[in-house]
């Protein structure tokens, strides 16, 4: 259980420092994929090099469907390539679908009734980035808690903050998530959108295409259906992914020359390079862990 949570830490500083790096240069990444890369190299470092620390691939019972299949092929990678392409598609859909309807409409009145449409549109895309990023925070919280109890840390804690001991679940399916867990990752995640997302704005809303209301509401649209979609259908996805995507498919709508496409290559780039330099990271700091006799 400490094991457990020295590398809960690795993981986690390899996915905040990527996070941050990615943020400074203004691209959007996948932190539930720097989570994940972060998880598997301090995963392979504490199992001293052994892959098979790792499931890579686990397929699907008969009868189930792809997404029901365990591992980091079915969790990470084939979403990783299908729901930014599922993204793309609906909303160079949706886009062509609203320049048809609102052919004969003028530009200021699309602004304006768009304007105001936006903000149910992005209401609806803070609702499925919920039902999506904040679970994984609140499993992970959930996971610290509970390795935390088992290795003992928390039975000298008073009354007061007896509320931190989390019981592990006979099931992980079932593990039971307490209220202040949720309320805490909502507040959370509400401000660091507030706070911290404006370098990452600017290269989706004016460098790698310019947006107008009515090209963020379909963005919006349909990047939040994709993902309201696959949370019911609990296949696993990336947000930022099917966010960017959107968006991108907006801009094709507007014609392939409305994309600046060294932006394009810098997003991918980041995208590909995310699970091997996390992984790198959680890896190291493991190792020096180990090195330094904290861990095994």
């Amino acid at each position: 259980a400490a094991s457990s949570s020295h590398m809960l830490i690795c993981a986690l500083v390899g996915a905040i420092l990527w996070n941050l790096l990615t943020w400074y240069v203004g691209l959007p990444s996948s932190s539930s994929h720097a989570l994940v890369g972060g998880l598997c190299g301090a995963a392979i470092a504490a199992a001293h090099g052994d892959l098979s620390a790792v499931v890579w691939a686990r397929a699907p019972a008969a009868g189930k469907h792809w997404w029901d299949g365990g591992g980091i092929l079915y969790k990470v990678v084939v979403p990783m390539v299908v729901s930014p392409v599922l993204g793309l598609v609906i909303a160079f859909v949706v886009m062509g679908g609203l320049y048809f309807v609102l052919r004969n409409w003028r530009p200021l009145t699309v602004a304006r009734v768009f304007g105001k449409l936006q903000l149910f549109s992005s209401a609806y895309m803070g609702f499925s980035h919920g039902t999506n990023d904040a679970q994984k925070t609140m499993g992970l919280i959930a996971l610290a808690l509970v390795a935390a109890t088992k290795a003992g840390a928390f039975d000298q804690l008073p009354d007061w903050l007896s509320f931190l001991r989390t019981q592990e679940g006979a099931d992980p399916k079932d593990q039971r998530i307490a209220l202040w867990i949720k309320v805490l990752c909502a507040v959370t995640m509400a401000i660091g959108t507030a706070a911290g997302g404006w370098r990452i704005i600017k290269t989706l809303g004016h460098k790698l295409v310019r947006l107008q209301p009515v090209h963020g509401f379909a963005a919006e649209t349909a990047g939040a259906t994709v993902l309201f979609t696959t949370a019911e259908m609990g296949m696993p996805v990336s947000t930022t992914h099917v966010i960017t995507t959107s968006v991108m498919g907006v801009g094709a709508a507007k014609g392939l020359n409305a994309l600046k496409w060294s932006i394009v290559e810098r997003i991918l780039w980041a995208w590909l390079l995310t699970l091997p330099a996390t992984a790198g990271v959680g890896y190291a700091l493991t190792r020096l862990m180990q090195v330094a006799g904290w861990i095994l």
